[in-house]
């Protein structure tokens, strides 16, 4: 295949491949050390490039464009390697006893409130995350958070104490 379909004349994507790809993978090598993975992250690089030619062949450096994408290629693959060596790990130590329940007259409680307060409590006392990536993770304020957490806090407490009442009598 010489040309994609509509391509103009000027940068044809053969061309360019068969000048390019021997670099990209080149480069690939190098940097990761690797020659599969290497060879993996510019081929996919390239996959992109002629998914997105008709934008591509328009930028004023393609072959910076596929030498960033095979660069962020490497990176996934370096992220997804060490999840698998974590789980992997996680694995040889044996099975994860399973989370303790929580309180079910607590959980009820909880359970009643917002769908936003219910996460954060969820994510700050259960989860143990703090405030700042309780916020991240709601892609909320930390200020919201902070309030929400508050105001959680005082439902549950009030909502406790009149079951505590309830039982006394």
């Amino acid at each position: 295949m010489d040309h994609l379909p509509d391509e103009p004349e000027g940068l044809v994507f053969d061309d360019w491949y068969r000048r390019e790809f021997p670099r990209v993978r080149q480069a690939m090598t190098l940097a990761t050390g690797d020659p599969g993975l290497g060879e993996e992250a510019a081929a996919e690089a390239f996959a992109m490039a002629v998914v997105h030619w008709h934008r591509v062949r328009r930028m004023e450096s393609p072959a910076g464009w596929v030498h960033a994408t095979a660069l962020n290629q490497v990176r996934r693959s370096w992220r997804r390697a060490a999840l698998e060596r974590r789980h992997t790990a996680r694995l040889r130590l044996g099975e994860e006893p399973p989370p303790e329940l929580p309180d079910t007259t607590l959980w009820r409680a909880v359970a009643e409130l917002s769908p936003r307060a219910r996460t954060a409590v969820a994510l700050r006392y259960v989860a143990d995350l703090t405030e700042a990536e309780v916020a991240r993770a709601m892609d909320v304020t930390r200020g919201t958070v902070a309030t929400t957490l508050s105001r959680a806090r005082q439902q549950l407490a009030a909502h406790l104490q009149t079951l505590g009442e309830g039982h006394v009598r």
